[in-house]
C-alpha cells in the first residue's frame, strides 16, 4: 500500500509542476510580459543579465516562448575520422512540442545553421521556434512557413561539410549569455531572454508586480502629463 501512496504523491507533483509551468508559459505569452520586463525581473532576482546580445533578431514579428533544446555546432576539422551523431537534426524530431531550439555556430557566425528543410520538420513537429548564435538562409521560404526564427545573420552559406555536431542538451553559450536545457526562452521585437528555469516561479511574481503597477503609472501619466510623478509613486521605470 505504502508503494502506491509514494508512486501516486510521485505522479501528483510532477502532475502539478507540468501544470505550474503551462501556467508560466501562458503568462509569459502576454503582451505585457516583455523581454524588457523579463529582463529586468531576472537581473534583480540574479544580479546577471538575460538578455542575448541584441543583434540576434526576429526575421519578422512574432513572439516565442518556451523552454530550451540546445545544440553546439563546431567547425569541422577536415583531418577528423570521427563520425559525429547528427544532433542538429535529432532535436527537430525528438524534442517535446513547444520547444525552443537553439543552435551556437562557434567560430562561425556567417554559416546557416538551419534553412528551408529543417524549418519545416520543425513546425510540422510543433516547435516553438529557433534561435541562432549564427546565421539562417531560405528566409522566403520560412517566412512563407510562417515559423519564429531568431538569429544573428542571414546567409546563404550551408553548414554541409563546414560545421559538425558537437553535443546536445549542453550549456552553452549563446549571444553570450549561458543558456541551459530546459531554461525558458522569450523572443519579442526588443530581443532574445533566457530565464533560468529555477528561478522561473520568481521571475512570474516580480512580472506581476511591474504589470500591476505600470498599469496604474500610465493614468498618472497621461492625467499629470509627468513620468517623474508616476515614478515617485510607483517607483517603476
Amino acid at each position: 500500500m505504502l508503494k502506491y501512496i509514494i508512486v501516486f504523491t510521485i505522479f501528483l507533483t510532477k502532475f502539478n509542476l507540468l501544470s505550474a509551468n503551462e501556467d508560466y508559459i501562458n503568462y509569459l505569452r502576454n503582451e505585457s510580459s516583455s523581454t524588457g520586463n523579463i529582463s529586468d525581473a531576472v537581473e534583480q532576482i540574479t544580479g546577471s543579465r538575460a538578455w542575448l546580445n541584441p543583434d540576434i533578431k526576429s526575421i519578422f514579428e512574432k513572439k516565442i516562448v518556451g523552454p530550451a533544446v540546445t545544440v553546439l555546432m563546431k567547425p569541422k576539422i577536415t583531418t577528423a575520422k570521427i563520425k559525429n551523431s547528427p544532433f542538429h537534426l535529432e532535436v527537430l524530431e525528438e524534442s517535446p512540442k513547444g520547444s525552443v531550439i537553439v543552435y551556437v555556430m562557434e567560430d562561425s557566425e556567417n554559416i546557416a545553421a538551419i534553412g528551408n528543410l529543417m524549418t519545416t520538420t520543425a513546425k510540422i513537429n510543433n516547435l516553438e521556434g529557433f534561435v541562432i548564435d549564427g546565421a539562417a538562409r531560405d528566409i522566403s521560404a520560412i517566412k512563407r512557413l510562417n515559423f519564429p526564427v531568431y538569429t544573428k545573420k542571414i546567409s546563404p552559406a550551408t553548414s554541409v561539410g563546414k560545421m559538425v555536431p558537437f553535443a546536445k542538451n549542453i550549456p552553452v553559450i549563446c549571444g553570450d549569455v549561458t543558456v541551459r536545457p530546459d531554461d525558458i526562452i522569450v523572443g519579442d521585437l526588443d530581443g532574445v531572454v533566457v530565464i533560468p528555469k529555477k528561478i522561473l516561479p520568481q521571475v512570474i511574481k516580480l512580472l506581476r508586480d511591474f504589470d500591476n503597477r505600470e498599469n496604474k503609472m500610465l493614468p498618472i501619466i497621461k492625467e499629470e502629463k509627468s513620468i517623474l510623478k508616476a515614478i515617485e509613486k510607483f517607483n517603476r521605470y
